[in-house]
């Protein structure tokens, strides 16, 4: 069997390294695959670049000027398109179409024309909107008649000005379900319900959850993580992690809350790339960086309590990082973070609730560690397994090419 991914990236961020988790896994089996990625490479070699540096730049461009994404890099498209021609593959597997990198009407009548088997793994909401990614915050479900007058225009992906989402909601219906042979795998059950309700519901939908390899997470101890990064080994230890806070987002806000209502007794720790940290209160003791996995679950390790506070997840896979490590999780009634735990691994709040989210790590506290880490990393194994999830991946490509 020979596989052709495309992605915005490969081997970086969690769709990247999803896409090459599987690639390794289909290849160990016998297996063929190329992954076509729009802008950034990392630790897979049969990787297809989709257009230039200069291409992903004017697309970024024209993007925030005209209102449009997917519309601009007709040389590159066409190039993968010729890629395609020449490599064959059996299955063609699709990631995250944007990011700048694609024209979808040159990619989409191609695969209109030759009917290859489709599967369509999405990562977020973009496929069947207008225009953005998430709604849950802004409450928008335009998406499910028709988009127009978009609350989130300069929201990602940007437009500077125009408002083109219902143009854009047009053409992507029309293209997407253009294709006779698709299945939709969305990674969590939530945003399998939401498919639903859209016009990709002419599709099987199957949902399989991402993974997390659960023999890098896991519980570690002891470990210099504190030592490393002078943090007391002695005070009860929160932790939150994003790739970035940003002083608009809500998560940062709720993390500048959480702090103000923590006694000195819980130190809490933040993980990830701020916008300007001198200005975090000293109560946060910030990490803007940790380098690879091993680090990140050691940082795991060593927390009491992992809490997130994003609001717009379509899986969560920080939260089963940190389970994974035997670190019970605080998460926000909001979109599918519930899926992730139940009530042996942590607390579900109110969203946006920080007054609960304190509630539940006194009871944590109370309760200690120990007595959720062996349920916490059971509820991984059992549900968000690295091997039996790619094995259900690849059983859906055998479903389909045995039709």
């Amino acid at each position: 069997m020979k596989v052709l991914m495309i992605n915005s990236v490969s081997g970086y961020g969690s769709t990247g390294s999803i896409c090459v988790d599987l690639a390794t896994e289909l290849e160990s089996i016998g297996h063929e695959c190329y992954i076509a990625y729009g802008q950034l490479t990392k630790g897979y070699e049969n990787g297809f670049k989709i257009g230039t540096v200069l291409e992903n730049h004017l697309h970024n461009v024209g993007s925030r000027i005209f209102g449009k994404q997917g519309y601009f890099t007709h040389s590159g498209t066409k190039k993968l398109v010729d890629f395609i021609k020449d490599y064959n593959p059996d299955i063609i597997h699709l990631h995250n179409l944007h990011g700048n990198y694609l024209n979808l009407k040159i990619l989409f009548n191609y695969l209109t024309e030759v009917q290859k088997p489709i599967v369509w793994t999405l990562h977020d909401c973009w496929a069947f909107t207008g225009k953005c990614a998430h709604y849950a915050d802004v409450q928008c479900f335009k998406w499910q008649t028709h988009c127009n007058n978009c609350p989130q225009v300069q929201n990602y992906p940007p437009s500077l000005l125009l408002d083109r989402s219902s143009a854009m909601f047009d053409d992507k219906k029309e293209w997407f379900t253009s294709i006779k042979n698709m299945t939709i795998i969305p990674v969590s059950k939530w945003l399998a319900r939401e498919v639903s309700k859209s016009f990709l519901n002419k599709f099987p939908i199957i949902p399989i959850y991402n993974w997390v390899n659960h023999e890098v997470f896991k519980p570690l101890y002891p470990t210099d993580f504190h030592v490393k990064y002078e943090i007391s080994p002695e005070k009860f230890t929160v932790l939150v992690v994003s790739a970035g806070w940003h002083k608009t987002d809500v998560k940062y806000q709720d993390a500048l809350l959480l702090a103000s209502l923590l006694p000195t007794e819980i130190q809490l720790i933040m993980i990830g790339k701020v916008e300007e940290p001198k200005l975090l209160p000293h109560t946060i003791k910030h990490i803007d960086y940790l380098n690879g996995n091993s680090e990140l679950a050691k940082a795991y390790s060593f927390a009491d309590a992992y809490v997130h506070l994003s609001t717009e997840d379509t899986f969560g896979k920080v939260i089963a990082e940190a389970l994974s490590c035997g670190t019970p999780a605080i998460v926000y009634d909001a979109t599918a973070c519930p899926e992730i735990i139940d009530t042996n691994c942590g607390y579900v709040v109110q969203k946006r609730n920080v007054q609960q989210v304190v509630e539940a790590i006194y009871k944590i506290k109370e309760n200690t560690k120990a007595y959720y880490a062996t349920q916490c990393r059971q509820r991984v194994v059992e549900n968000f397994d690295y091997t039996s999830n790619i094995k259900q991946t690849i059983g859906v490509y055998n479903t389909i090419l045995q039709e």
